[in-house]
């Protein structure tokens, strides 16, 4: 069975951009772009909710995106895509398809095919509604060595206390660090 993985870069202090939007504090380099290779090339589909595919939609089927990062915009652009949004009319980006509704249907049916992993890209306010519906195998947040002090939190908007099991760890020397999580059983948790 393939799994949903979500991955977000974030601040130490829990913000995934800033207060104005902004990402220019994320922390890259070669061996973060060597990263980004491998896990595109782990999944077989990307989920998007409406902003962040409006962003990447807009990123990297362009010409600056393609010459200087060849490897992953051929791969973002290929890959099968869903968007998740009420409200957006269409979904023009090459090989993406738009639902509207019954996005817990569509990702339990996902999930039996066979194939590559699930992969959410961003999209924080879709990953908030997988967790709560217990749609999420694994959690990957990449720390970035800043300290923010305002934006949008990660999980902003969660009901419930989610209690998560570490899997593993990386470390990059740009001082990024890669955290590996499954959310733990819901039993677990109250033993």
């Amino acid at each position: 069975m393939r799994k949903v993985i979500f991955f977000m870069l974030t601040s130490l202090d829990g913000y995934f951009e800033g207060p104005d939007h902004e990402i220019d504090w994320h922390n890259t380099d070669a061996e973060f772009q060597d990263f980004a290779i491998e896990q595109t090339g782990q999944a077989g589909m990307l989920l998007f909710g409406r902003l962040t595919y409006e962003m990447m939609a807009s990123f990297w089927p362009t010409k600056g995106a393609i010459e200087s990062d060849p490897i992953v915009a051929g791969r973002m652009n290929s890959l099968p895509k869903i968007v998740f949004s009420r409200t957006l009319a269409r979904a023009e980006w090459q090989n993406t398809r738009l639902v509207k509704t019954n996005f817990a249907k569509e990702i339990a049916a996902l999930k039996k095919l066979p194939g590559k992993d699930l992969c959410i890209l961003g999209s924080s306010d879709l990953a908030v509604s997988f967790l709560e519906a217990g749609l999420l195998d694994e959690i990957r947040i990449l720390l970035n060595p800043i300290v923010l002090g305002e934006g949008k939190p990660l999980f902003k908007g969660i009901q419930t206390r989610l209690h998560l099991k570490l899997l593993k760890t990386r470390i990059f020397q740009n001082g990024n660090v890669l955290l590996f999580y499954q959310p733990a059983n819901r039993d677990e948790t109250h033993a």
